[in-house]
């Protein structure tokens, strides 16, 4: 009977083994996953917001666009009634507003949902309004009765060449390409047809009657009605060269901004998890370079709120959690506001460096200023709690400062940039002495001294010889109440 209970129990033993085994299991997958799915979502967050102001670049591209186009408009008209007689530029002020019409609508319409389609439509017509305001001449009614043909003689080619630069401010390389194939397409429809035109004189025509000589080629080329290819096939190619420049710069610009705007939500996600200025020098430096171990001097802050345990005994978790929260971005807005570096949380403390992430100068005046500052900070804080009822709050502060080594710590999967030395023990040590020796704020000698203002001294109440644990040699400090 013994027998057999003993095999019972050890049958249960190993099912209860094998339960608790395929719990840790599925415990760790859900977890694996939990965090799986929260990557992805980091993920595709940061994807959405890198679109959104990608486009919201393209907007202000656009918009821009739209000014310069309409300065260019207005300077256009200005010399066209200056160049053309009256009332002949009242037939070029006719094209001039129906191109601010074809500027004004899409830009009206650049939040539609449709609005990149209605873009390239308009550009399409672009291209053809100013094609036709080139190529198509004006009534004879209104004083000139050129042949068409002598409308590919002149410069007026280079206007639809713009286009291309008003498309290139859009951020868009898409925009100046499709502006560049719409370029070439309707220029060479207007080209083409001139050049059949029944009346048209052409070279071919010229030799296929007989040897045409230097001197009848060039007698033919200055009558009204010649039309040559030659001329076409160099703005083929040079509006051809144009579009892939200008391309290309455009697609470099626009990924110098998506680098640049990547590197603002590195910078900014990096931000939520250390300091502001480890978050700059990771996102500037892109982390290669950052963290080797140096040796520089640093000054060294330790705070901590006084009987935090005590003062939390009667509170809920959500209102500790709260309290703590609460404390935390009080004291880093502070930390931060004076150039300062936080290091990490310590439960219902925090430390904090100046002159860690590079060489500051004025580090101990930095900490002296910030310590003060976060007292009058609490009290602030105190005034507030109290018409509520609540407890007030008293934070201890230690400061030191010296030559320490900073740099990186911990293995591959993660890493801290921190400071390590001496100094960070005597600034932990002065932060718990404010226990016994009753001040709010206690600095060492040397960092009074290395702050190099006598006024700090003007600061403290007193000051004392005292030992700290762990220290052989006594410290000079300086006590605040």
């Amino acid at each position: 009977m013994e027998c057999y209970q003993a095999q019972t129990q050890s049958f249960w033993n190993r099912q209860s083994k094998h339960m608790s085994d395929l719990a840790t299991r599925i415990v760790g997958f859900v977890s694996r996953a939990s965090k799986g799915l929260r990557s992805l979502r980091s993920l595709r967050n940061a994807q959405v917001r890198l679109q959104a102001s990608t486009r919201q670049a393209e907007l202000e591209g656009l918009q821009f666009a739209f000014y310069a186009r309409l300065t260019a408009i207005i300077v256009v008209s200005i010399w066209l009634i200056w160049l053309v007689p009256w009332p002949r530029d009242l037939y070029y002020g006719t094209y001039a507003f129906g191109f601010f019409l074809l500027g004004y609508i899409p830009y009206h319409l650049r939040h539609h949902r449709h609005g990149e389609a209605i873009k390239l439509g308009f550009i399409v017509l672009d291209v053809a309004l100013v094609t036709a305001a080139i190529l198509v001449p004006p009534p004879a009614s209104l004083g000139n009765d050129w042949p068409i043909q002598t409308r590919l003689r002149g410069q007026e080619f280079l206007y639809v060449l713009l286009l291309l630069g008003e498309a290139a401010l859009t951020y868009s390389p898409r925009r100046v390409l499709w502006t560049g194939v719409s370029i070439l397409v309707i220029w060479s429809i207007g080209v083409v047809t001139i050049y059949s035109q029944p009346d048209t004189l052409r070279f071919n025509d010229a030799a296929a009657e007989g040897v045409l000589t230097s001197a009848a080629a060039l007698d033919l080329s200055l009558k009204p009605a010649f039309v040559g290819l030659t001329a076409w096939y160099t703005q083929l190619v040079a509006t051809s060269l144009f579009t892939l420049l200008i391309t290309l710069a455009v697609w470099r610009s626009r990924r110098t901004l998506l680098n640049q705007v990547e590197a603002e939500f590195v910078r900014a996600d990096l931000a939520r998890y250390v300091s502001p200025d480890v978050a700059e020098a990771l996102a500037s430096r892109g982390g290669t370079a950052f963290g080797e171990p140096a040796t520089r001097p640093v000054a060294v802050l330790f705070a901590d709120i006084v009987g935090f345990t005590k003062l939390t005994e009667t509170l809920s978790p959500e209102r500790t959690f709260a309290l703590l929260r609460g404390f935390q971005e009080r004291s880093c807005a502070i930390v931060f506001k004076h150039g300062g570096t936080l290091d990490k949380y310590l439960g219902d403390g925090f430390m904090a460096t100046f002159g860690s992430i590079g060489l500051q100068p004025d580090a101990p005046a930095r900490a002296l200023a910030c310590a003060f500052e976060l007292q009058q900070e609490i009290e602030r804080w105190n005034r507030k709690r109290s018409t509520r009822g609540a407890d007030p709050l008293r934070l201890s502060i230690g400061i030191h400062c010296g030559p320490v080594t900073v740099g990186n710590l911990g293995g591959r999967e993660r890493i801290e940039f921190t400071v390590v030395g001496d100094v960070v023990n005597v600034a932990s040590r002065l932060e718990e002495a404010t226990r016994e020796i009753g001040g709010s704020i206690i600095a060492s000698e040397d960092c009074i001294r290395a702050a190099g203002d006598p006024e700090w001294l003007t600061r403290f109440q007193s000051s004392r010889q005292i030992q700290l644990r762990g220290r052989q040699q006594g410290l000079l400090v300086y006590i605040a109440t």
